[in-house]
């Protein structure tokens, strides 16, 4: 199992939380935002938690451009900062090359940032799953191969997580795994070369990874690689996000019971970098 903290970067917050759940909880893994004011920080960090591996939480959705190209502005509003949703940006994308263009241009320069901090990036994933989409999932691969990167996100996760038998999920919670589920199954279709898990759980519970989830995950049997995707976090630094409390829940199971849970189920505990490939 891969237990990844989304947002390494965002903020002083969440760094903190991500240092922790790894230094004294069951974390395994971790993808940074090369954008966002934690970026040193959270580079700095990774260096003393060499056990961590750090991949790139890619992001055109949310925050400024690190790339200077001029066709990255397209992605931009007056202020600079990204002006398209996750779906906005897939519709503008199929009508338009340039905005391909640009998403292309702003994602290598987010990858190579982190891999000259010094971080050789154990996968890619996406802020909000944008990279499911399947035009950008198909320059996901592309920067993958061209970097050497050997695993991205697949988020698949099975329907059953929002049966009665797991922590109640929203309509919206449910609809939107059901999105990204079948959007995961197209991209595995698309190119299968860098997918190297088997399940994925946390999507429809976002923002709802206690000890419930844990305990129920911990009861399911299921043989392959499982990644969880959780938020820890604390609130220093967070802005514009609807996980402030609910990420200092994820972040005290994290380092909770969760670790003899997931002992007594005789789950292997590993991130992208050292699991068998596929």
């Amino acid at each position: 199992m891969i237990i990844n903290a989304d947002d390494f970067g965002l903020c002083e917050g969440v760094n903190k939380a991500i240092f922790e759940a790894h230094s004294y909880g069951v974390l395994t893994s971790t993808t940074i935002m090369a954008g966002m004011p934690g970026f040193d920080e959270a580079v700095e960090m990774s260096k003393m938690l060499p056990g961590l591996g750090v991949g790139v939480h890619l992001n055109v959705v949310e925050g400024t451009p690190v790339s200077q190209d001029a066709r990255v502005k397209i992605l931009t509003g007056d202020d600079g900062k990204f002006k398209y949703s996750p779906s906005k940006l897939v519709v503008k994308a199929f009508f338009e090359k340039k905005i391909l263009e640009a998403i292309e241009v702003e994602l290598s320069a987010q990858i190579e940032k982190v891999i000259k901090s010094g971080i050789k990036p154990t996968h890619l994933d996406s802020h909000k799953h944008f990279h499911c989409f399947a035009q950008v999932y198909k320059i996901v691969c592309r920067l993958a191969e061209k970097y050497n990167i050997i695993a991205i996100r697949w988020p698949w996760e099975p329907a059953t997580v929002c049966s009665h038998y797991w922590p109640q999920t929203t309509s919206k919670d449910k609809f939107r795994a059901f999105l990204v589920r079948n959007m995961a199954n197209h991209c595995r279709n698309v190119d299968s070369r860098f997918i190297k898990t088997d399940i994925f759980f946390g999507l429809a519970h976002t923002g709802r990874i206690d000890n419930n989830f844990w305990s129920e995950l911990a009861a399911v049997e299921y043989a392959g690689t499982a990644e969880v995707m959780t938020h820890p976090g604390y609130p220093e630094g967070l802005v514009n996000t609807r996980l402030v409390k609910e990420r200092q829940v994820e972040l005290r199971w994290l380092c909770g019971a969760t670790r003899q849970l997931l002992k007594d189920a005789n789950i292997e505990l590993v991130n992208f970098g050292n699991i068998d490939g596929k």
